[in-house]
């Protein structure tokens, strides 16, 4: 058993919660990672002696450990070679397709395999030694499925947590994996598994039970040495007062002006963002709103389709391909259909800070999220939270893990153009009273439901699965 080290809490994934920077005068430093994750795990890490271990973003990196803002930093060090397999690879070109039904054909290499246990394993072996004794440890997201249970073998005292980010596919997907049972028995080695959706939870139960062949019960899994995995849902969120604040501010309100302004003051903004990723569904949408252009639903003289795509993967074929075909069409949407000085689509293929996205929140009329599979999609709950006046509507893929929360949104299958284009005009259509009626309900859902809460509620299952641990953290506040 490796020797323990003094961190109560640790939090292993695959990145560190910062990036490192080079400022104007040539100095270095590390700059905070926008995102929920941080924002809710901050607090119960600065209050109960927490670690985080991840990779800097940056190849051979031998950083020593570190504080950041009062924050345990903890480098694992990737290989030119390990991010080209591990990352780009079996994470990306392998793990990424499968879990989003296929959406692109999945690539099998065995070198990939062998790269992904070796980091897998560089991990766990990291967090087993800054542990402390009888310490929690949460593992997130599917490029470290197979920690848990490395990090069992290494170190049966800790409670051990791993919540899987996007979709967990079906059996039927799943199978075709040629590592599925390393994969199953991975995971296993978590006292709890999280997943975004029920859906997906039952997925993986019924995946051990056929695959591994341990007795099951609803969300109970019952390994042979006596101890018990649950597999639940815990659904995702941002924090939505952060969110909410900022968009209220002065600035914000400004910039969301000064937006409508330079897009020549149109009666109707719709808006699209994304990770530029074959997952989202970006090509249809922007077919969609083409052809109501053409059929003379919208006019370019006053409505126009902001679509923002954040850079992404752009060493990976699949996405570089994506970018190249995606500015082909809108170019030639724009080209048929837009006017000088009034473009069919304001297209970005750019990276923009939080309050820049806050600004073009407030900026739409309408958010257009139409993932072909999604774990979540935390864009249309940051739409929502921002969205104070309890106005602006809502197109939402019913593949989207946040439909099953967002009812109210108006709900697409991004496979049926048509149908998208049908909700489009009804959202642009839709009465003030009824874009109310959907916009509140939706922001109490998303108001009661926060990231804080998401993370109290997995931590406080984790601390339950092993009640004989005395250690109790302090929750999120």
């Amino acid at each position: 058993m490796t020797t323990q080290g003094s961190a109560d809490l640790v939090i292993v994934a695959n990145r560190l919660p910062v990036d490192r920077v080079t400022l104007s005068d040539g100095s270095r430093r590390w700059r905070r990672s926008p995102g929920g994750l941080v924002s809710a795990l901050e607090p119960v890490m600065r209050s109960n002696d927490g670690a985080w271990i991840g990779w800097t973003g940056v190849a051979d990196d031998e950083t020593d450990p570190f504080v950041d803002d009062g924050l345990w930093l903890v480098p694992v060090p990737l290989s030119a070679g390990e991010i080209e397999e591990f990352y780009e690879g079996f994470s990306n070109a392998t793990l990424w397709p499968l879990y989003h039904d296929v959406v692109a054909k999945p690539e099998f290499h065995r070198e990939w395999w062998d790269a992904y246990v070796r980091v897998n394993r560089r991990f766990a072996e990291k967090a087993a030694e800054i542990a402390a004794k009888d310490a929690m440890v949460w593992v997130h997201d599917y490029q470290l499925q197979l920690v848990p249970q490395m990090l069992r073998e290494l170190r049966p005292d800790l409670r051990i947590g791993f919540f899987l980010h996007i979709p967990f596919p079906p059996t039927e997907l799943f199978g075709q994996m040629p590592w599925r049972r390393q994969i199953l028995e991975g995971l296993l080695g978590a006292d709890v598994v999280g997943f975004q959706l029920s859906g997906a939870a039952q997925n993986f139960v019924r995946l051990v039970r056929q695959r591994v062949g341990h007795k099951t019960h609803r969300d109970m899994v019952y390994l042979p040495d006596g101890r018990t995995v649950q597999a639940m849902a815990f659904p995702i969120s941002i924090d939505t007062d952060g969110f909410e604040e900022l968009a209220r501010s002065e600035s914000v309100t400004e910039r969301a002006a000064q937006i409508r302004s330079a897009l020549g003051d149109p009666e109707l903004v719709l808006l699209g963002i994304d990770r530029l990723d074959y997952t989202k569904g970006i090509y249809p949408r922007l077919r969609a709103w083409s052809e109501l252009v053409a059929d003379g639903d919208f006019s370019v003289k006053d409505s126009v389709f902001v679509q923002v795509a954040t850079p992404s993967r752009e060493r990976v074929e699949q996405y570089r391909i994506l970018r190249d075909d995606i500015d082909r069409l809108v170019g030639r949407i724009n080209g048929d259909l837009g006017r000088l000085g009034s473009p069919a689509i304001a297209y970005m293929h750019s990276s923009f800070p939080r309050h820049e996205m806050a600004a073009l929140y407030r900026a739409a009329d309408i958010m257009v999220v139409t993932p072909f599979r999604d774990g979540m999609n935390l864009v249309a709950k940051e739409y929502v939270a921002c969205r104070y006046d309890n106005d602006g509507a809502l197109v939402l893929s019913e593949f989207a893990g946040a439909a099953n929360e967002l009812r109210q949104a108006w709900l697409i299958n991004p496979y049926d153009i048509n149908g998208m284009k049908d909700a489009i005009v009804e959202a642009a259509r839709a009465e003030p009273k009824e874009i109310t009626r959907r916009m509140k309900a939706m922001r109490k859902q998303v108001r009661e439901n926060d990231v804080a809460s998401w993370a109290n509620r997995f931590l406080e299952e984790l601390e339950a699965a092993r009640p004989s641990h005395s250690k109790k953290l302090r929750p999120v506040r």
